[in-house]
């Protein structure tokens, strides 16, 4: 019997010959034994469309949490809410502190979620913020506020935020952690704050093996050094399956084989 499942309903690719619609952006729809909800939204609400395709029943969704407060994740917030009856939404510490990323002339283009404080308080949505470990149920986490221990995974200094145009450091990224049989999953956006540094981090604090890593992997542009350094570390941590999509980077992708799209369905069992 299946306990926990994921479904991707959007996503930068989709299938070849089908309805579904891709979009630069990321939501899944969890479901684990007792609850259902969304670890983020996509950017323009195309995935509430796929929803619908997808026969997901978006009016039992109460609840959504954002991985952190980018355009691409937490966009398609506000159309959701025609679909959804939602009462609360968890994030990351810092949130509210918009997003930016500087061009090539010097100039900044505002990359942040769309919407405000005001905006949540006007149709009485709880704001819950996971500031290390917060619990959904039994069986799924999200977790935010990592540690840094690999040097190598810097953040690209394009990011920045808030008035001042100061380097994002992605406090407000928050990962969603499953329970399997054969040990953790761990669900992450876009791994801004460094796919090693998460996946310690959060092997340190559950004392138990991370067995398989699912989305985005901020790997756009890696050298190959850099991804079979990353490779190796995963293994040494215990990774033993690795499900890559979004902003993992082609050559991430194409070098795991294990490549998701819009519309695929994960068994965490």
């Amino acid at each position: 019997m299946i306990d926990l499942q994921l479904t991707i309903l959007i996503e930068n690719t989709a299938p070849e010959n089908s309805s579904l619609v891709a979009e630069h952006g990321l939501s899944f729809f969890v479901q684990t034994r007792r609850k259902k909800f969304l670890f983020d939204c996509g950017h323009t609400g195309a995935a509430w469309i796929n929803a619908r395709a997808l026969n997901v029943d978006l009016s039992a969704i109460k609840f959504v949490a954002l991985s952190h407060s980018h355009y691409d994740h937490a966009g398609g917030f506000k159309k959701l809410l025609n679909f959804a009856p939602i009462e609360t939404i968890i994030t990351g510490e810092n949130f509210w502190a918009e997003k930016f990323s500087r061009d090539d002339n010097g100039g900044f283009k505002y990359r942040g979620c769309g919407f405000d404080e005001k905006f949540l308080a006007e149709r009485g949505i709880e704001q819950r913020i996971c500031r290390d470990v917060l619990a959904v149920d039994d069986d799924a986490w999200l977790v935010g506020n990592f540690k840094r221990r690999y040097d190598f995974e810097s953040i690209p200094k394009k990011f920045v935020c808030g008035e001042k145009k100061s380097p994002d450091d992605f406090s407000d990224e928050i990962v969603l952690i499953l329970r399997g049989r054969d040990g953790l999953t761990l669900v992450t956006a876009c791994a801004h704050c460094g796919i090693l540094n998460i996946v310690a981090d959060v092997r340190e604090r559950f004392s138990l093996p991370i067995a398989c890593v699912i989305g985005g992997l901020h790997l756009i542009g890696a050298t190959n050094e850099r991804i079979t350094r990353t490779l190796d570390e995963l293994k040494i941590l215990g990774v033993k399956k690795i499900f890559p999509c979004h902003c993992s980077g082609e050559e991430f992708m194409n070098f795991c084989g294990n490549r998701l799209s819009t519309g695929f369905v994960i068994a965490i069992d």
